[in-house]
């Protein structure tokens, strides 16, 4: 069974990159284009995963953040941003963020940090 990933991102040419990108990965891509989408999107359907910007039209991505921990606390958040200040990521990380990449990121980065994320990527690395 594919995994389940939202991206919850306003810039249509990050949007088609990470969709292609996670497509060709394997996954399953649901795409909200705002706050406002993605909380509806979360309430209809289960996922696996987020990927989200912090800067969103209608609800911030602190918002939306804080109510994905609130309503939906087992599903891993990675941030892309091309925020790069410290307290920043520091309080996206206070929020409860399983990730955070700045933009621009290197697609392959990322699908090993998705991987990482749901725990497709179990101990890949990790010698016995």
């Amino acid at each position: 069974m594919k995994k389940k990933i939202l991206v919850i991102e306003d810039n249509p040419m990050v949007v088609k990159s990470l969709e292609f990108k996670l497509l060709k990965e394997g996954y399953d891509v649901s795409i909200a284009i705002d706050g406002r989408s993605a909380m509806e999107q979360l309430e209809a359907n289960k996922f696996d995963l987020i990927l989200t910007d912090l800067m969103l039209p209608f609800v911030s991505g602190s918002q939306l953040i804080e109510h994905i921990k609130k309503n939906h606390p087992n599903i891993p958040i990675i941030v892309l941003s091309t925020a790069t200040q410290e307290d920043i990521i520091t309080e996206a990380f206070t929020m409860g963020v399983d990730d955070f990449i700045t933009k621009p990121f290197s697609p392959n980065e990322l699908a090993l940090r998705v991987k990482r994320s749901i725990g497709s990527f179990k101990n890949q690395f990790t010698h016995k």
